[in-house]
């Protein structure tokens, strides 16, 4: 399992770096790009705007990658990840170990009236609960088991921005596992950030995953403030959207992939494995670079 998730990783800086040789662009291509990935990826490099569907847009910083709906399916499924057709977007700095994705949950307006009673104690022990019993599925699917440890970060909702984020910090095979999570709300849905990093260097990474998010902005007419009457409203709030992830019937529908299959997920003893390759990536694509400016 643990193989399976480096391999994963290292695909991925692969794609990425590989995605560098191309020339800066403001938008993406309507046409295919001949200097795309092996996979077909069509990689735009930042300074540019990544278009994430028909409500939102990220601004892609300099020395990012970004890559649309389709291409970011195609790379989760390069990487053995299930796909759930709702993915909008896929943002990395070039040669570093994260990478963050975007899916859209059209859920409709979901109210905040919770952000003052988030009771962090209780939500962890229906995340434990909920866990358990994705446990059963993930054992009849011959997976490994995940055991809560606690929060890394407790639910934190922040009334201006309209955004909420929370850590749990898990284990699995005897290796840690966090499971960083983001919801960014606006008038007909949520926004769904994941972030996929080594545990080891999160604290690193956090302040350059917040400052890449900060460029996030929903389109005008679909901000949490341009609500209107008669508009969907969500059938949960806050406390839906946190605990909503770990029970056993979304492991069965499929919606439990980014909890613990994919995200976050290396081990430690891995860790300078991965910056090994990576180094030598970044090495590799260095040179082309020089080579083909020479």
């Amino acid at each position: 399992m643990r193989r399976a998730i480096v391999l994963s990783v290292v695909g991925m800086c692969f794609l990425i770096a590989n995605g560098q040789t191309r020339k800066p662009g403001v938008r993406p291509s309507p046409t295919p790009d001949s200097d795309s990935s092996p996979l077909g990826v069509k990689w735009q490099n930042g300074p540019s705007i990544g278009d994430l569907g028909n409500v939102a847009e990220v601004h892609v910083p300099a020395g990012y990658v970004f890559a649309g709906a389709n291409d970011t399916r195609i790379i989760m499924e390069a990487n053995r990840n299930p796909t759930s057709g709702k993915e909008l977007g896929f943002v990395a700095p070039a040669g570093q170990d994260w990478f963050a994705v975007f899916e859209f949950e059209d859920v409709g307006y979901v109210r905040d009236d919770e952000k003052n009673s988030l009771d962090a104690n209780a939500l962890l022990d229906s995340i434990k609960a909920g866990t358990e019993e994705g446990n059963k599925e993930r054992q009849r699917r011959g997976w490994p088991i995940m055991t809560i440890i606690g929060w890394e970060q407790p639910p934190r909702y922040n009334e201006t921005t309209h955004n909420l984020e929370w850590a749990i910090r898990g284990e699995s095979e005897g290796a840690p596992v966090i499971n960083y999570n983001t919801r960014l709300l606006g008038r007909g849905g949520v926004m769904e950030v994941t972030l996929v990093t080594d545990p080891a260097t999160l604290s690193e990474t956090l302040p350059k995953f917040k400052t890449m998010l900060a460029g996030f902005d929903f389109h005008q007419g679909q901000k949490y403030a341009d609500v209107r009457q008669g508009d969907k409203i969500a059938e949960y709030g806050l406390t839906g959207l946190i605990v909503g992830g770990t029970t056993a019937v979304l492991v069965k529908t499929g919606m439990f992939k980014w909890l613990w299959k994919l995200i976050v997920a290396i081990g430690i003893a891995a860790s300078a494995f991965i910056r090994k390759l990576i180094a030598f990536i970044k090495k590799l694509f260095s040179r082309r670079n020089a080579e083909s400016g020479s």
